[in-house]
């Protein structure tokens, strides 16, 4: 398998920034999922579960090591949202509070936990994740907002296993339970019920591959995935 894609989020939910190398540390790709969205009320961080407008705006790194975010009209957050939010920085100490519904064909029957320290990934166990385009079928990556995506097939093989990702040490932690974020509209997606259908029948929930980070480097378009 070869990277043949590349993806960073800045914001989590928020659209992401495609790359042709990235550095890598121990929680992840620099900045993806650093920053967050917090409602003021609730004290949460909004996700596209909760908050689907967040799909289309979009979030990049700047030179600077900030954040630029571009919004579909307006350039302040809660005025576009309609309620108060703040744009959250993650650091040592600060986790974020999610929630997803259970009930992903009615949005009902919600669930919440509390991330990681230091990033605003799902999971303790997720720090970058790895698809196929095999496993991707026809669907738009862009639904499943996964970092690294290889030709070829076989990435759940590796669960268990730690891998070499250009100069990357990781140990895959686990196959990617998928939510309602992937049936969600976004600029030039339609709202598509059926993809989360899909995988809950023929993929147990599951698409794309967890990985920890076990040793820093870098990932560029072309690198192989190795068994260590």
């Amino acid at each position: 398998m070869r990277v043949v894609g590349l993806w960073r989020f800045p914001v989590k939910s928020l659209g992401g920034e495609q790359l042709d190398r990235v550095e890598v540390g121990e929680l992840g790709l620099r900045g993806d999922r650093q920053w967050g969205i917090r409602d003021v009320a609730t004290g949460k961080m909004l996700t596209a579960r909760r908050e689907p407008k967040l799909l289309f705006a979009s979030a990049r790194l700047g030179d600077d090591g900030d954040v630029d975010v571009t919004l579909p009209q307006g350039d302040d957050l809660s005025e576009w949202l309609g309620y108060a939010v703040d744009l959250v920085r993650a650091e040592s100490g600060v986790r974020g509070t999610f929630e997803a519904p259970l009930d992903f064909e009615h949005d009902a029957d919600w669930v919440e936990w509390t991330g990681p320290d230091g990033v605003f990934h799902d999971s303790t166990r997720t720090r970058f994740s790895l698809v196929s385009r095999a496993t991707l079928r026809d669907w738009d990556e862009r639904r499943f907002r996964t970092n690294v995506i290889v030709d070829g097939d076989g990435e759940d093989e590796l669960v268990g296993r730690r891998v070499r990702v250009g100069t990357v040490e990781a140990d895959v932690t686990k196959q990617i339970d998928r939510c309602v974020i992937t049936t969600r509209p976004q600029p030039g997606i339609e709202r598509d019920l059926a993809v989360l259908r899909t995988i809950n029948k023929e993929r147990a929930g599951n698409l794309a591959i967890g990985c920890v980070v076990t040793a820093p480097g870098a990932i560029a378009l072309g690198d192989r995935v190795e068994l260590i």
